[in-house]
């Protein structure tokens, strides 16, 4: 995802980029190493196995971790920035991080062969800034607890809601592309890197600026008022793909890009037939959508207020994602109504029995294990491989199952957990 609409993000600034030669070395140290994992053989083979998945012809089921509490993550000092310059530093941030995760916790990662440098790109965001109290229970997470303050509570405040305007900064986008040129020449090659898969979630920001009891209210009480505000979020993200695709900045996402709320995205019916190498458009790539906050809504009135608003968005995709944390079993009839729906999140709160039984073999399931179990005062791995084995029984080898091991805000600091838990996972699925 670009940005959060609800908070304003500040303009690149192009500025020459100069870390001192002892970052550069141990930024050169770090690529070092993470060429040397991104060579290995083992990467071809889990990217023919999420292809499979992805093509509902899965061998196995396949598992990745992310949304890391990485302040908790810290052993030996692994994670401990050495570098100074402020652009070194979040290098180095990156580099480390990808080289901890595959000693520790790699699943089914797959590590690219280069390094990816982002396009300077910005949105003037949707207008409406977040307002909103927050409390803390460890001050170097960003997990964090909120209170929103209702700024929509009449018709008229959705005019509130603004079409947003992007830039593509290419100085900006240079001076970094150069840089990282510089310190990784004879190391790694990089690339740079439009804007790949977009997190398109309108009632995720919606429910921020009008509320959420007084949301689900006006569901019944003012759905005119509703259906307004949802097709007026769509408009704002629809006028912003617009201009990612009139401004060629959009990169595919059939690699290793997360989609959805879910895995990778490798697929070999993406690009498609209608590609240009030269200009990515919305058809070559995953579309996804969700509505959390409508777990308990009721299928007619998820349908209603998101899934009709979201279909103008996701029939403009290849392949398309939906859900997150929201219950989705009993809603199969309306999300078969999403065009090229491939993938669909069965959150720790779905019934297993119903959502395995009405999915079937029609779409990846993308199953999210509960996180509570990191968090707990015991670790229980007993319990940990038990969770993953029930769902391998109840789906008997008949569905495509990813497991994505997310939303991890806390493991108590003890990142052995989430160690063993990778472990367990790939034990269970290899089977």
């Amino acid at each position: 995802m670009l940005h959060d609409p609800s908070h304003h993000t500040p303009s690149p600034v192009a500025s020459a980029i100069k870390p001192g030669q002892k970052d550069k070395d141990i930024l050169r140290r770090l690529a070092g190493e993470v060429a040397k994992i991104a060579s290995l053989k083992v990467h071809k083979e889990k990217e023919r196995l999420w292809t499979k998945l992805n093509r509902l012809e899965s061998e196995r089921p396949m598992v990745w971790i992310n949304e890391i509490c990485w302040n908790e993550m810290n052993v030996n000092d692994e994670l401990m920035l050495q570098t100074e310059d402020p652009w070194a530093q979040d290098q180095e941030d990156q580099l480390r991080k990808i080289i901890y995760q595959w000693k520790h916790l790699p699943a089914d990662m797959v590590v690219s062969d280069f390094l990816s440098c982002p396009l300077a790109i910005h949105s003037t965001d949707f207008g409406i800034m977040e307002d909103v109290d927050v409390v803390k229970t460890d001050d170097t997470n960003d997990i964090v607890s909120r209170h929103f303050k209702v700024q929509i509570k009449e018709p008229e405040d959705i005019e509130k809601i603004k079409m947003p305007v992007i830039t593509h900064n290419e100085e900006a986008t240079e001076f970094c592309y150069q840089a990282m040129c510089d310190v990784y020449a004879g190391i790694m090659p990089v690339k740079k890197m439009g804007q790949s898969h977009i997190w398109f979630t309108p009632w995720d920001y919606l429910i921020r600026w009008w509320g959420v009891e007084e949301a689900m209210m006006d569901l019944v009480l003012r759905p005119e008022m509703v259906n307004a505000a949802v097709s007026r979020m769509v408009d704002a993200w629809m006028v912003e793909l617009d201009q990612f695709d009139q401004m060629n900045l959009l990169a595919l996402d059939n690699n290793n890009t997360r989609v959805g709320s879910g895995g990778y995205g490798y697929s070999d019916e993406l690009p498609g037939e209608n590609y240009n190498s030269n200009h990515v458009r919305p058809h070559n790539m995953w579309g996804c959508s969700n509505a959390q906050i409508f777990s308990e809504v009721s299928p007619e009135m998820h349908w209603e207020f998101a899934i009709k608003h979201d279909l103008r968005w996701l029939e403009r995709f290849g392949l398309t994602y939906y859900g997150c944390c929201e219950q989705l079993d009993g809603k199969m009839d309306i999300l078969r109504k999403i065009p090229n729906l491939r993938k669909i999140s069965i959150s720790p709160w779905c019934n297993l029995d119903r959502a395995i039984a009405e999915v079937g073999n029609d779409y990846v399931i993308s199953r999210k294990p509960n996180p509570a179990i990191l968090a707990e005062t015991e670790w229980d791995p007993v319990r940990a491989r038990t969770d993953i084995r029930e769902i391998l029984d109840m789906a008997q080898g008949n569905c495509h199952i990813e497991f994505i091991m997310k939303d991890i805000s806390t493991v108590g600091y003890h990142p052995e957990r989430l160690w063993e838990w990778s472990r367990i996972a790939m034990d269970e699925v290899e089977k």
